[in-house]
Parts: C-alpha cells; sequence; structure tokens
C-alpha cells in the first residue's frame, strides 16, 4: 500500500513536479539521521547501540491517521509531504532490514530473486501480462529471498512503485459507455457483470488495487501485526527499569525530539541555501506538525526490534515504541492547537505558507 501511494503521487499528485520531491526525502533522511543520532548517543557504550535501527522508520498509516485526527484541515500538499517522508523512512528502513539485520546470505537465492524481479520491473514496463501472473512471479521473488537471508518485505513496496497510475484512457471510457448502455438497455446478470468489468478497466491498476487493499491492510493485517508484536507485560518492577533503561529513552527521545527538529530543521536549511527555490509545500507548522507525527514509528520499527532484541531488552524497546508513538501525537497535536490559536491571517500563513502570487495571463500588456 505504501509504494502504490507513493507511485500515484508521482504519477497524477503532488509529486509530479520533481523538484517538489527533494524537500521532503531529504527532510525525511534528515529526520531518520536525527532520531538514530540520538539514540546511539544515549546508547553509546552499551551492548544496545546495534539496536539504532529501531528508532528511525515512520509508520504511514499511523501517521496519516494522527495527523487526520489531531491536524487541521487536510490538504493535498500536506499529505504528499508527510506521505514521501515518511515513504523515504520506510524505503531506507527496508534496505537496513534486508542488510543490516539480515541472516547470513545466500548468494543463489539472491540472484534467483533478482532476476525474477528484473522480469517483473520490464514485464510491468512493457505493461505486458496479468495480474495474476504478477502475483505469482512475486510470490516467487518473495521466497527467493525469504530463502537468500534477506528480508523480503522490500518486495512489497517495490510491486507498489512498479504499478502505475494514469488518467482514464478516452477508449476505455467510451468502451465502459458503451457496456452500461447496452446493461440499460437489456439488464441482464451477463451485460452487468460484463459493465462492471468495463468500468473496473477504465481505472488504472494502482487504484483499483488500492481500493482492493486498503481494508485488508487497515483493518485486518496492520491491527493483527500489531496484536502479534506490541504485547508486552507491565508491571512496577519493569517499569522502574524502563524508565531509566538506555533504550527506552534513546528511542522514545529520538522519535519525539529528532524527527520533527531532523525534518524541519532540513526543510529550513534547504530553503536558506537555495535562496528560496526550493521551499516547503506548506507552512512551517505544517513542516513541524507532520514532523512530530513521523515520529509514530510503530510497524516497522516493532519488526527491527524483534530483529535486534531479545528478551528484556525487546520488552524495553516495545515500550520505547509505543510511548514514542503516543508522546509524537501529542507534541503535534500541541503544535497545531497552538497554532488554530493565531490570528486567521497568521494562521493560514502558518499551516500553508505564503499565498502565491496569480498572474493575470488575460491582462493586457502596456504598449512599449
Amino acid at each position: 500500500m505504501i509504494g502504490l501511494e507513493a507511485r500515484r503521487e508521482f504519477d497524477l499528485g503532488e509529486l509530479r513536479d520533481r523538484e517538489m520531491v527533494s524537500l521532503p526525502v531529504i527532510a525525511g533522511l534528515a529526520g531518520m539521521a536525527a532520531a538514530v543520532a540520538i539514540f546511539l548517543a544515549i546508547n553509546a557504550g552499551h551492548s544496545s547501540a546495534q539496536g539504532w535501527g529501531v528508532a528511525m522508520s515512520t509508520d504511514t498509516a499511523f501517521a496519516l491517521g494522527a495527523l487526520a485526527v489531531v491536524g487541521p484541515r487536510f490538504s493535498d500538499r500536506l499529505r504528499a509531504f508527510i506521505l514521501t517522508v515518511s515513504v523515504m523512512d520506510d524505503f531506507a528502513a527496508l534496505v537496513i532490514i534486508a542488510t543490516v539485520y539480515a541472516n547470513a546470505i545466500h548468494l543463489g537465492a539472491l540472484l534467483i530473486g533478482a532476476g525474477v524481479f528484473a522480469v517483473i520491473a520490464v514485464a510491468a514496463r512493457l505493461r505486458f501480462g496479468t495480474g495474476l501472473m504478477y502475483f505469482v512471479l512475486a510470490a516467487v521473488a518473495w521466497v527467493a529471498l525469504f530463502k537468500s537471508g534477506v528480508d523480503p518485505i522490500v518486495i512489497g513496496l517495490a510491486m507498489g512503485l512498479l504499478t502505475y497510475a494514469a488518467p482514464a484512457a478516452r477508449g476505455d471510457l467510451e468502451r465502459a459507455t458503451d457496456l452500461f448502455t447496452q446493461f440499460r438497455e437489456q439488464p441482464t446478470p451477463e451485460l452487468a457483470r460484463s459493465a462492471a468489468v468495463g468500468l473496473e478497466a477504465a481505472v488504472s491498476p494502482n487504484e483499483r488495487l488500492q481500493h482492493k487493499f486498503h481494508p485488508w491492510t487497515s483493518y485486518v493485517i496492520v491491527p493483527l501485526f500489531a496484536l502479534a508484536n506490541a504485547g508486552i507485560a507491565i508491571n512496577g518492577d519493569f517499569l522502574s527499569s524502563a524508565i531509566t533503561s538506555p533504550i527506552t529513552l534513546g528511542i522514545v527521545i529520538g522519535y519525539v525530539v529528532g524527527k520533527p527538529l531532523g525534518i524541519g530543521g532540513a526543510a529550513w536549511l534547504l530553503k536558506r541555501v537555495t535562496r528560496g527555490r526550493v521551499t516547503p509545500p506548506v507552512g512551517w507548522s505544517g513542516v513541524f506538525g507532520a514532523g512530530a507525527a513521523a515520529g509514530i514509528g510503530f510497524t516497522i520499527s516493532l519488526l527491527i526490534a524483534t530483529l535486534a532484541f531479545s528478551g528484556s531488552d525487546l520488552e524495553e524497546a516495545k515500550l520505547g515504541v509505543l510511548v514514542a508513538a503516543v508522546g509524537a501525537t501529542l507534541v503535534s497535536a500541541a503544535i497545531y492547537r497552538v497554532t488554530q490559536a493565531l490570528p486567521r491571517r497568521l494562521r493560514m500563513r502558518a499551516m500553508f505558507g505564503p499565498p502565491e502570487t496569480i498572474v493575470d495571463l488575460a491582462a493586457r500588456r502596456r504598449p512599449p
């Protein structure tokens, strides 16, 4: 789903302008670097420092959900900004999972997986084949990566990024219209199925898959993952040790403090360096509010924690991820609550940036 949403933004959304991509990508990397640096600083000299990958990734679904609840009226630009930041986080996290936290790599299986994915990429480029073909090939690549010792979770993101989004073609729309007209004139079950197939075929594969997968990922897969991996036994002794644990503190401070400072600071610095040529698509309140929400690192952070830690260290890492998610949400809510208290003109500027100058193309030019 993350890959599908990102590809749609690149093809049809706010990220069609490639200059707009550079800022959230750099801001996302800076947010990750700041969070990891804080974690390493707190865990310096401890064996727990090898778990630095836990304090890094943003959970896209939870971050967007938090912004929808505590944030302002959700603009497309703000959504595109946080989506690009979190996709950059997730992509880097998946690469780190597949390399840093991988088991012993078996080169033969890895080459098979890479070869199968190359076939998928070429077929997608040529827009050749059916959904079943891509499913089978992706399953083969997944198994090959699993056997190689590389975590195969990266296949999901890559498959989503390969699935193009495009406006409905005129020919497809005309074909769907003809099929629906036939059904209206003769409403039979066969023509109803033909009309439904024609309407679905007019929509791009990216949007069709998002429509099919979204309920499963949001209401089944992510909650099941949370139930299976987030459970910890909380008691007085555990809390007293976790409060002073460098693992818990590194994760919480890294996410709650490092993420918004890294993202907001990188956006400000890039604007200064480029002298305003590259500027955030939203105001600074939107940037730091979204940066704070990016401190919700639930799903992939828990996954990395299970790979990096065990025993009590794993329990402390899970607690840190959960506390950081709550803390990041509260910080984001506080930023937007303060912004809402500003006068309307300042509030709009803080949330959406300075108004753009509109050029009247119909105005008469003055004679020389």
